[in-house]
């Protein structure tokens, strides 16, 4: 009857400290696994720890976890994962709905992964909308629908040019940074960028 914790973080960037301390709680695991840096659109069988926690899970023991999201990639990758632990005869233990039991634990956590799925999409829809909408306007009127004059992250001066006015004017990196209202070390960079010495 062994205690397991799962984290799942998406970027390296995250921690799964938060997840490890709402999970314990003053209760103590025999074993965790993670996935660190691992996208939540992986389905959970492919992610290493979460692959190698299938594989030592025996009947009996409990399996806990912070959200219904950890334990797939969407509602139906998320009921297929407790069903077959649930066949295993191992407790599943979600943060804040309890264990899951075969009938109607299965029913409540397949309608809350089916919001999360829906929700993920819309995000998905809005993002792309968005996106849509920024190409159409910029292509009519040289800005986005928020007024930035390229998609992404603004560039910050042509490097080839920033180079060629520099040499052509004989100009120092502080009056280049100047000319063109950029920091110095991006005229260091830019001069000394190979990109732009072949341009």
């Amino acid at each position: 009857m062994t205690q397991i914790a799962y984290y799942r973080v998406s970027s390296n960037s995250q921690s799964i400290d938060a997840q490890r301390a709402a999970l314990s709680n003053g209760r103590q695991f025999d074993r965790e696994f993670s996935d660190e840096g691992v996208s939540g659109a992986v389905p959970a069988a492919n992610r290493p720890g979460f692959a190698a926690m299938l594989d030592y899970v025996r009947e009996g023991d409990t399996i806990h976890v912070y959200a219904v999201d950890r334990l797939g990639r969407d509602a139906i990758d998320v009921q297929t994962t407790i069903r077959a632990l649930l066949a295993k005869k191992v407790t599943v233990e979600v943060r804040g709905l309890g264990q899951i039991a075969p009938g109607v634990g299965e029913l409540i956590v397949a309608v809350l992964a089916q919001v999360a799925d829906m929700e993920r999409q819309r995000i998905n829809e809005r993002t792309a909308s968005g996106r849509e909408l920024a190409k159409a306007t910029l292509a009519a009127t040289g800005k986005t629908h928020k007024g930035k004059e390229s998609l992404g992250r603004p560039a910050k001066g042509d490097a080839a040019a920033v180079k060629e006015w520099k040499e052509k004017n004989k100009a120092s990196i502080s009056a280049t940074a100047k000319h063109f209202e950029l920091s110095e070390s991006t005229i260091k960079r830019y001069c000394t960028d190979k990109a732009a010495q072949a341009a």
